[in-house]
Protein backbone atom coordinates (compact mmCIF):
# COMPACT_ATOMS: atom_id res chain seq x y z
CA UNK A 1 0.00 0.00 0.00
CA UNK A 2 1.38 3.40 -1.01
CA UNK A 3 1.51 6.12 1.63
CA UNK A 4 -0.76 9.10 1.05
CA UNK A 5 1.10 11.85 -0.83
CA UNK A 6 2.01 14.85 1.26
CA UNK A 7 1.32 18.47 0.47
CA UNK A 8 4.22 20.62 -0.67
CA UNK A 9 5.69 22.77 2.10
CA UNK A 10 5.22 25.84 -0.12
CA UNK A 11 1.47 25.29 -0.03
CA UNK A 12 1.41 24.54 3.70
CA UNK A 13 3.26 27.84 4.26
CA UNK A 14 0.24 29.66 2.80
CA UNK A 15 -2.17 28.41 5.49
CA UNK A 16 -3.81 31.43 7.09
CA UNK A 17 -3.16 33.63 4.06
CA UNK A 18 -5.67 35.19 1.65
CA UNK A 19 -4.97 33.35 -1.62
CA UNK A 20 -6.04 33.24 -5.25
CA UNK A 21 -6.62 29.76 -6.67
CA UNK A 22 -6.77 29.57 -10.46
CA UNK A 23 -8.23 26.38 -11.89
CA UNK A 24 -8.30 24.64 -15.25
CA UNK A 25 -11.98 25.61 -15.45
CA UNK A 26 -13.71 28.98 -15.67
CA UNK A 27 -13.62 29.30 -11.87
CA UNK A 28 -11.27 31.35 -9.74
CA UNK A 29 -11.36 31.21 -5.93
CA UNK A 30 -10.19 33.96 -3.58
CA UNK A 31 -10.22 33.14 0.12
CA UNK A 32 -8.29 32.30 3.26
CA UNK A 33 -6.45 28.98 3.07
CA UNK A 34 -7.52 26.97 6.11
CA UNK A 35 -6.00 23.59 5.25
CA UNK A 36 -4.22 21.71 2.50
CA UNK A 37 -4.58 17.98 2.10
CA UNK A 38 -3.45 15.43 -0.44
CA UNK A 39 -6.59 15.94 -2.55
CA UNK A 40 -8.19 19.26 -1.55
CA UNK A 41 -7.51 22.84 -0.48
CA UNK A 42 -9.93 24.15 2.14
CA UNK A 43 -10.72 27.85 1.90
CA UNK A 44 -12.90 30.03 4.13
CA UNK A 45 -14.59 33.38 3.50
CA UNK A 46 -14.41 32.63 -0.20
CA UNK A 47 -15.22 34.62 -3.31
CA UNK A 48 -16.07 31.98 -5.92
CA UNK A 49 -16.19 33.55 -9.37
CA UNK A 50 -17.22 31.85 -12.61
CA UNK A 51 -15.95 33.87 -15.57
CA UNK A 52 -18.68 32.31 -17.73
CA UNK A 53 -21.17 34.45 -15.79
CA UNK A 54 -19.47 37.77 -16.61
CA UNK A 55 -17.36 39.40 -19.29
CA UNK A 56 -14.48 39.77 -16.82
CA UNK A 57 -11.38 37.56 -17.21
CA UNK A 58 -9.91 35.77 -14.21
CA UNK A 59 -6.96 38.20 -14.24
CA UNK A 60 -9.16 41.29 -14.38
CA UNK A 61 -11.45 39.93 -11.65
CA UNK A 62 -8.45 39.15 -9.43
CA UNK A 63 -7.08 42.67 -9.85
CA UNK A 64 -10.47 44.20 -9.10
CA UNK A 65 -10.80 42.01 -6.00
CA UNK A 66 -7.44 43.17 -4.70
CA UNK A 67 -8.31 46.79 -5.40
CA UNK A 68 -11.92 46.80 -4.13
CA UNK A 69 -11.94 43.84 -1.74
CA UNK A 70 -13.36 40.36 -2.11
CA UNK A 71 -17.06 39.61 -2.42
CA UNK A 72 -17.35 36.54 -0.19
CA UNK A 73 -20.18 34.30 -1.32
CA UNK A 74 -19.23 31.04 0.45
CA UNK A 75 -18.28 30.28 4.06
CA UNK A 76 -16.14 27.29 3.05
CA UNK A 77 -15.04 25.71 -0.21
CA UNK A 78 -13.05 22.57 -0.95
CA UNK A 79 -11.06 22.86 -4.18
CA UNK A 80 -9.74 19.66 -5.76
CA UNK A 81 -5.96 19.90 -6.19
CA UNK A 82 -5.93 18.17 -9.61
CA UNK A 83 -7.96 21.14 -10.96
CA UNK A 84 -5.55 23.78 -9.59
CA UNK A 85 -3.36 25.57 -12.13
CA UNK A 86 -1.81 28.14 -9.79
CA UNK A 87 -1.93 29.47 -6.24
CA UNK A 88 -0.70 32.86 -5.07
CA UNK A 89 -1.19 35.22 -2.17
CA UNK A 90 -3.67 37.97 -2.98
CA UNK A 91 -1.04 40.38 -1.61
CA UNK A 92 1.38 39.18 -4.31
CA UNK A 93 -0.92 40.29 -7.14
CA UNK A 94 0.79 43.27 -8.78
CA UNK A 95 -1.56 46.07 -9.74
CA UNK A 96 -1.18 47.53 -13.22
Amino acid sequence: MNPEPSVAPEIKALIGEQIVVDTDSSYVYIGKLEAAGADFLTLSKVDVHDTNDTQSSKEHYTHESKKLGTRNNRKFVYVRLPRVVSISKLDDVIQF
